[in-house]
């Protein structure tokens, strides 16, 4: 369909998302929800994508909610238009109600979704970022919570994913003091699982997305994403008993036993997902 505000393009077997408001930073907003909401339910679709790319035309990945947006509710008030994009979630029959949410049904996609962070990442656009399965920044590139900052709270989930992912006493830093830090920083915190050279940036990643999309199991990697963030939720027993069902029925799928035939012959894999 056509597009306002992302550009969207398969290749390799990677769908690429780029958020295409490059003079604000590719700052957020209701318009750009819809286009990436869209392009992501196509890529879940399309049996010719196996791996999801979202990243940011020019200088910035995203610098959070659309300050126009935010201006008018300071000085106008909440309507409930506003409020509606606020609570809006994603039903989807067969999810648990935890990647129902807005942005957090990234987490309930089979296909693994990459950030590549490319510059400024803030308040809303960390979020984002942090609901992506694996986080790839540029040197260089920014990142804050910036909510107290502003007047707000820790927003759409970040007060449960961020310490999750940092841990507890770097996430309290990060949300009570809004400050910035770089790339280097962020990877040390675990933001970040990799940091790249600016210059070839984009092609970097696709690289690694296509390695990602042609080396494993599509199949396996649904499941194991499932398992992982479902786990988040069990208690080992659960989490225990529920890889024992999966292990019986990947022993009886396709790509099981291209896994070993593959291995054997020592060859390229070619995965159907099934």
């Amino acid at each position: 369909m056509p597009t306002q505000e992302t550009i969207y393009e398969v290749a390799d077997r990677v769908a690429t998302i780029t958020l295409n408001r490059p003079d604000k930073l590719n700052a957020w907003t209701a318009t750009m929800e819809v286009e990436v909401r869209s392009a992501v339910e196509e890529a879940e679709r399309d049996e010719n994508v196996r791996v999801i790319v979202l990243t940011g035309a020019g200088r910035g990945f995203c610098a959070g909610a659309d300050m126009s947006l935010l201006s008018a509710v300071a000085t106008q008030g909440l309507d409930k238009d506003v409020t509606r994009r606020i609570q809006s979630g994603a039903p989807q029959e067969g999810l648990r109600p935890d990647f129902q949410r807005k942005f957090s049904y990234f987490l309930g996609l089979a296909k693994p979704v990459i950030a590549a962070i490319n510059g400024p990442t803030v308040g809303l656009g960390l979020v984002i970022a942090l609901y992506c399965d694996l986080r790839w920044a540029a040197e260089g590139a920014r990142f804050s919570t910036t909510f107290a900052q502003r007047g707000l709270i820790a927003e759409y989930g970040i007060a449960w994913m961020l310490p999750r992912i940092v841990g507890l006493p770097d996430a309290i830093d990060l949300l009570l003091s809004a400050r910035h830090i770089n790339a280097s920083e962020a990877l040390g915190l675990r933001l970040v699982n990799r940091v790249l050279p600016q210059e070839g940036f984009a092609a970097t990643i696709h690289e690694h997305a296509v390695q990602l999309a042609s080396s494993v199991s599509p199949r396996s990697l649904g499941v194991i994403k499932r398992q992982v963030y479902t786990g988040m939720f069990q208690t080992l027993a659960e989490s225990f008993d529920l890889s024992v069902v999966e292990l019986v029925a990947s022993l009886r799928s396709e790509d099981f036993k291209e896994g070993v035939a593959h291995f054997l012959e020592k060859r390229a894999p070619k995965f159907s997902g099934r």
